[in-house]
C-alpha cells in the first residue's frame, strides 16, 4: 500500500516529539507525535505499522485496508477537545486553534475569502458541508463568549454566499460581509479592516479590535472534534494546472495528511508533458516543492506549471512584498526565468516584523515609483513583482514608462490555466452588501493640459515624467536644475 510520511511540524512552533517506536502499529486518529511546547498533536491519518522515524518526520506502512473508522478523543470539554485533536489555522498560518480561542471577545470573524487564485476547496466546503461549518463557528462564538459571528467571503463566490445565507437563517447573532475580487483580501487585518473598518497596526493581533479571525475549514475541523470527537489528522486541498484531467480546479476534501504530492497529481491523470515546477500552496504565498513532499494541516494547493519563459540572462529587479513571495522565493523564480537579479527593493508598505514582513495597509498601495526607478537605475531590463492588486496596479503606473518589462510571481501559473495576468486592477475595491443596491462610481481625474515646460538654456535635461497613483513622478536622467510650470483644470 506504500508509505505515508507525516511531519513533526505542522504549525506554528517547534517540532513535535514521538510518542511511539519503530514497529507500533497505529490506527487513524492514533496519536503519534506531542508539542514540547508551542505546537499541536500530531496523529496517524491511516492504519499501518511505523517504518521509520527521522528527525522531521514519521514514515508509517500502510495497511492494504483502510477502514473509515478512527481512535476517538475523550472528554467533553469543548475547548479541551479542539486542543486534543491538534486543530490548528488550516488556511496556512497553522496557529494552535485551542490557544487562539482562549481569548474573549467580541467578535468571530471567519476567513472565508479564498483569496489566492485557482484554489477552491474552502468554496467547495461551504457549499457541500455548510452544517458543519456553521456549527463549528458557533462552537467558537460559545468558547470565546462572542457576540457576533461573521463570515467575510468574495461576492463573486455565489453559490457559497447563497448557502451561508440559508444556513445562518433565523440567527441574528450571524452575519455575512461580502469581500471584493482583489487580493488579498483574506489576510488576517484585511479581514479586520473590511468586516469592522479598523485598521491594526502590522503589529496588532486582531484582539485588539475585540475579534478573532479564524479559517473556514478550520471550523469544520472544530466542529468535528467537538460533535464527532474526531482528531485532526485530514486536509481539504485543491490540484490544478498542467495536469492530464485539465487545467480546472480538482478539489479533494479529507486528504489524509502525509498523502504525498505525487499521489493527488496521479489522481488527476499525472503530469501533462513537460513542465516548469510543482508548487504547494497558492500562486502568491505557495512554494516548489517535490513530488515526494507530504501534504500538511496547512496544505492549501498543489498546482503544476507549464515551463518558465527564458529571459537569455537578462537583467531583473525584484521587488519584494509582504503580500507575495520572499526573497528567497523571488530568487528562485528569477533563476528560472534564467534572469540575472541585479537589484531588490522592498515594497513602499512593507515592514519588518519578527523576521516576517507585514503590509502596513493590505490591499492598500500609495505608489511604488521610487522603487521601480531604483531598479531601473540599476540597469534592469525586467521587473519581478509578487504585489498584491493594488500595489501591482501601481507598478504598472511606472514600469512601463520607464521601459522595465513587468513579470508577476503569478504569470506562469495564470498562464498555465489560460487566465489573465496580474497588472492593472480591473475591480472595484468596493462591493454591496446583501441587500444593497448597486451604486455605480466615478472618480474625476485631473487633466493635465501641459505636464511640464523646460526652462534651461544653459544644458539640456533628458527626463521621464508620467503620472503614477495622483502624483506626477520626473526621472532626471541627465543636467541640472529643471523648472517645472503646471496648468491644472
Amino acid at each position: 500500500m506504500g508509505l505515508q510520511k507525516i511531519l513533526l511540524r505542522q504549525h506554528v512552533g517547534a517540532p513535535t516529539e514521538p510518542v511511539v517506536s519503530v514497529g507500533d502499529k497505529v490506527q487513524k486518529g492514533t496519536l503519534i507525535s506531542k508539542p514540547t511546547g508551542l505546537g499541536a498533536n500530531i496523529f496517524s491519518s491511516v492504519y499501518g505499522t511505523v517504518k521509520e522515524i527521522t528527525e522531521d518526520s514519521i514514515i508509517i506502512e500502510k495497511d492494504e485496508e483502510q477502514p473509515e473508522e478512527f481512535v476517538a478523543l475523550k472528554g467533553e470539554d469543548k475547548l479541551q477537545l479542539i486542543k486534543d485533536a491538534g486543530v490548528v489555522g488550516m488556511g496556512g498560518a497553522g496557529f494552535p486553534t485551542g490557544i487562539k480561542l482562549g481569548t474573549k471577545v467580541k467578535y468571530i470573524l471567519v476567513n472565508a475569502a479564498e483569496c489566492e487564485p485557482l484554489l477552491h476547496h474552502n468554496v467547495d466546503q461551504m457549499v457541500d458541508n455548510t452544517d458543519m461549518t456553521v456549527k463549528g463557528l458557533k462552537y467558537v462564538m460559545e468558547i470565546c463568549e462572542a457576540e457576533k459571528g461573521i463570515f467575510a467571503l468574495k461576492a463573486k463566490n455565489e453559490k457559497a454566499v447563497q448557502a451561508l445565507v440559508e444556513g445562518t437563517k433565523g440567527d441574528d447573532s450571524l452575519g455575512i460581509h461580502l469581500l471584493p475580487d482583489i487580493y488579498p483580501m483574506g489576510e488576517e487585518r484585511a479581514v479586520v479592516r473590511e468586516v469592522l473598518d479598523v485598521l491594526l497596526q502590522p503589529t496588532d493581533l486582531p484582539s485588539v479590535a475585540d475579534a478573532v479571525v479564524i479559517n473556514v475549514e478550520t471550523l469544520q475541523r472544530v466542529a468535528e472534534a467537538i460533535e464527532l470527537k474526531k482528531p485532526c489528522f485530514s486536509k481539504h486541498v485543491t490540484v490544478v494546472g498542467k495536469v492530464k484531467d485539465g487545467i480546472e480546479p480538482h478539489v479533494f476534501m479529507d486528504v489524509p495528511v502525509g498523502t504525498s504530492v505525487k499521489e493527488l497529481i496521479d489522481a488527476v491523470g499525472g503530469i501533462d508533458g513537460e513542465y516548469g515546477e510543482v508548487i504547494m500552496g497558492g500562486p502568491f504565498t505557495g512554494k516548489a516543492c517535490e513530488l515526494d513532499a507530504p501534504i500538511t494541516k496547512t496544505t492549501g494547493g498543489i498546482i503544476v506549471t507549464k515551463p518558465f519563459e527564458d529571459l537569455k540572462g537578462e537583467k531583473m529587479g525584484l521587488l519584494i512584498c509582504a503580500c507575495g513571495g520572499n526573497e528567497e522565493r523571488m530568487q528562485d523564480i528569477a533563476k528560472k526565468m534564467n534572469a540575472e537579479v541585479v537589484c531588490v527593493q522592498k515594497c513602499k508598505q512593507a515592514i519588518d516584523v519578527r523576521g516576517n514582513l507585514k503590509c502596513e495597509n493590505p490591499g492598500n498601495c500609495p505608489g511604488q515609483a521610487l522603487k521601480v526607478m531604483n531598479i531601473k537605475k540599476a540597469d534592469a531590463k525586467h521587473i519581478l513583482i509578487g504585489n498584491c492588486t493594488d500595489c501591482s496596479n501601481t507598478v504598472m503606473g511606472s514600469a512601463p514608462q520607464m521601459g522595465l518589462e513587468v513579470h508577476h510571481q503569478t504569470d506562469t501559473v495564470l498562464q498555465t490555466v489560460g487566465k489573465d495576468v496580474i497588472r492593472h486592477m480591473t475591480a472595484s475595491k468596493k462591493v454591496p452588501q446583501i441587500g444593497e443596491e448597486v451604486v455605480e462610481e466615478t472618480v474625476a481625474t485631473p487633466v493635465v493640459e501641459e505636464i511640464a515646460k523646460v526652462e534651461n538654456t544653459v544644458e539640456a535635461v533628458n527626463f521621464e515624467s508620467f503620472e503614477n497613483d495622483g502624483q506626477l513622478v520626473i526621472s532626471i536622467k541627465e543636467g541640472k536644475d529643471i523648472f517645472v510650470e503646471f496648468v491644472i483644470e
